[in-house]
């Protein structure tokens, strides 16, 4: 069985890196990208199983960002988590559930909690 992709979209490299270790250690393959351009770049290319989206971010945030792949046909059913400092409202909540979001990780996160859930959403 081939290892699940999971792209990691956020501006923080150092987090990037955090999230990048722990699901490698758990066997998953990690695509790093560093804004929301970048990430729409990469998608071009590659179709990870899973996004981890930060929403906060410089230029396009996490929302726009996941507004842009469930508009295009080849990336619309792609699984997303939001990992974000946001704490979301429950008005908030039902805007993610509009764009089709399947869960939201608020960091600082549980290193157990963050690979739980991964695996969960990919039924692994």
């Amino acid at each position: 069985m081939s290892k699940k992709k999971i792209m990691i979209v956020d501006d923080e490299e150092s987090l990037v890196e955090l999230v990048k270790a722990i699901l490698e250690r758990e066997g998953f393959e990690v695509i790093p990208a560093y804004n929301g351009d970048e990430c729409l770049n990469k998608l071009e290319k590659l179709k990870p199983d899973l996004i981890l989206m930060d929403m906060m971010m410089p230029k396009m945030t996490g929302k726009e960002t996941t507004k842009k792949i469930r508009e295009n046909p080849k990336t619309k059913d792609i699984k997303i988590i939001f990992l974000t400092v946001v704490r979301l409202s429950e008005i908030g909540k039902d805007g993610l559930k509009k764009l089709n979001v399947l869960d939201f990780i608020t960091k600082p996160f549980d290193n157990a909690d963050l690979v739980n859930r991964v695996k969960k959403l990919l039924g692994v």
